[in-house]
């Protein structure tokens, strides 16, 4: 390990002051790079599995298997920003992690391209693709605020939705792009691309690292988050009510049920739902008891374990949105495969309206409807544009549920009548997403920046599980015999299922934004 990538920097010069950050092209740039090489793969994924990898499996459970691999990857891509949060945060640094992760990434694109008709090669392609995206997932976001202090931080929101546009920006040009590529040159080429696209990301990073701020790995600390938690978790009998330890220990219970459960959810539900119930139940058990601490650890440690809790309860209202929101790459995409699209579209393109759509809204909310409503007096903080969008994802699935109907009915219809839904959802996105960046940072206790902006994403892996135990669920004879009696198909029940999902949510969200409190974690101006 390089000792100048993880020591102190030295200090910016003051003429910098309330500047733009000079180094912050390089990481955007890299950005755009490595997004294009993500969306490249995974919007054509789908496609690619039910026409060619998975051709061995009987037609009517193919669009289901598809899911299901497709879902399980982008768990894999959302759950392994814990591992890599963890090694930047403890160990290696933020560049360091980057830099290495994405070597992981450039091979699985290779193994994508060399064994698209071996299936074991392939998958085993997803899953380094899984590690390296998922690995410098939490810590590219997290490495933008790193360059930022006091003097500038006002230039952070700004930088964060252009952060988000050039990740738009990429995706747009490989929705586009790369179903053209597979449908005329096969898919060792439209894999191949974006492995090409991923090594110049890696270059691009590379080229800027004498100029970043290099925030150095926190030592063990006897008094951070985990500490506390276990402080408060490991309560004598004799000393407390032990409420909280006995609900940590049902939730560890409920997990080993989730282990045991494997056979019929699958390896990667069961270790996904057994770490959210261990998460759950153990962050709500530590919460009830963490008044044990205060005598144990500083105040300040004991407040900023509650301060970690409360932005957690935040990040898991947000899942619904994930769930209905990855399913566009899957659910949408076999739904456009059934209508009519014009002879020189291919319905697997319709997905670069959503960040086409990304790059307009950015700009629109920022110059024109959010100072509208500042100046109609509506204070628009960062949990009211969030739980609007989750609520304006339930909207866009009550319309493709609406479609589904129709099509289920013998109606043909234009691919163009995805456009309505793909708006409502491409504004939530926005208003959780881009959002959900910047004030995932902001929140986080400065030793824990790159793990909170993991379980950041953690909320999108387990937005996926929801999913996959969807699936699971449909299949059991008696819930298909009662969707029947609705008059309805299982996609269309599904559909309206996930709406409702969302609403509840943004609902939930709601209430809990009113009680929460913001506060601002973003170094000072003396630190580099």
């Amino acid at each position: 390990m390089n000792p100048t990538d993880t020591a102190a920097a030295p200090a910016l010069p003051a003429a910098s002051a309330g500047r733009l950050p000079r180094q912050i092209p390089f990481i955007i740039a890299n950005e755009g790079c490595e997004r294009f090489s993500f969306y490249g793969m995974r919007n054509i994924l789908t496609v690619f599995l039910m026409g060619s990898l998975l051709l061995s499996i009987p037609e009517p459970l193919r669009a289901g298997a598809s899911k299901e691999v497709f879902h399980t990857f982008v768990i894999g891509v959302y759950f392994f920003p814990l591992l890599g949060g963890w090694l930047a945060d403890r160990f290696f640094g933020k560049y360091n992690t980057v830099l290495w992760f994405s070597v992981i990434y450039c091979a699985g694109h290779a193994m994508l391209a060399l064994f698209e008709n071996q299936r074991n090669g392939f998958y085993t392609g997803l899953f380094l693709i899984a590690l390296g995206s998922g690995g410098i997932k939490p810590l590219v976001a997290s490495f933008v605020g790193d360059q930022f202090d006091q003097s500038n931080k006002h230039w952070a929101k700004l930088v964060f939705d252009a952060f988000y546009w050039i990740i738009n920006f990429g995706s747009f040009f490989a929705s586009l792009l790369m179903p053209i590529f597979l449908k005329r040159y096969g898919a060792g080429v439209a894999f191949g691309i974006p492995g090409v696209l991923m090594g110049i990301a890696t270059l691009v990073f590379w080229l800027g690292r004498r100029r970043y701020v290099h925030v150095a790995p926190a030592a063990a600390d006897p008094h951070g988050f985990l500490a506390v938690v276990r402080t408060a978790l490991l309560c004598p009998l004799r000393e407390c009510a032990q409420a909280g330890t006995l609900l940590a220990l049902f939730g560890v219970l409920l997990a080993l049920g989730a282990l045991a459960a494997i056979p019929a959810l699958g390896v990667v539900a069961g270790l996904c739902l057994a770490l959210v119930l261990v998460l759950g139940f153990g962050g709500a058990g530590a919460w009830l008891q963490m008044a044990r601490a205060d005598g144990v650890h500083p105040p300040e440690a004991v407040e900023g374990a509650r301060a970690v809790l409360r932005i957690l309860v935040v990040f898991a209202l947000t899942t619904p949105f994930w769930s209905l929101f990855d399913q566009k790459a899957s659910t949408w995409v076999l739904q456009g495969n059934q209508m009519l699209p014009p002879s020189w579209f291919e319905p697997t393109q319709m997905q670069a309206l959503n960040p086409l759509l990304v790059m307009l809204l950015i700009p629109f909310n920022n110059l024109l409807l959010f100072p509208l409503l500042t100046r109609l007096g509506l204070k628009i903080t960062a949990l009211r544009r969030m739980g609007a969008g989750i609520a304006l994802a339930g909207l866009a699935w009550i319309v493709v549920g609406a479609i589904q109907l129709l099509l289920d009915g013998g109606r043909p219809l234009s691919l163009a009548w995805q456009i309505l839904p793909y708006m409502l959802l491409t504004m939530g996105e926005v208003l959780v997403s881009a959002t959900g960046l910047e004030f995932a940072y902001s929140q986080a206790p400065a030793a824990m920046k790159g793990t909170i902006m993991s379980f950041f994403n953690l909320s999108v892996t387990v937005g996926n599980l929801w999913v996959l135990l969807a699936n699971v669920s449909v299949k059991s004879p008696a819930l298909t015999a009662h969707i029947a009696t609705l008059s309805l198909s299982v996609t269309a029940f599904q559909m309206f299922f996930f709406a409702v999902f969302a609403l509840l949510a943004a609902l939930a969200f709601a209430l809990y934004a009113r009680s929460y409190r913001e506060v601002d974690h973003y170094r000072g101006s003396a630190a580099v």
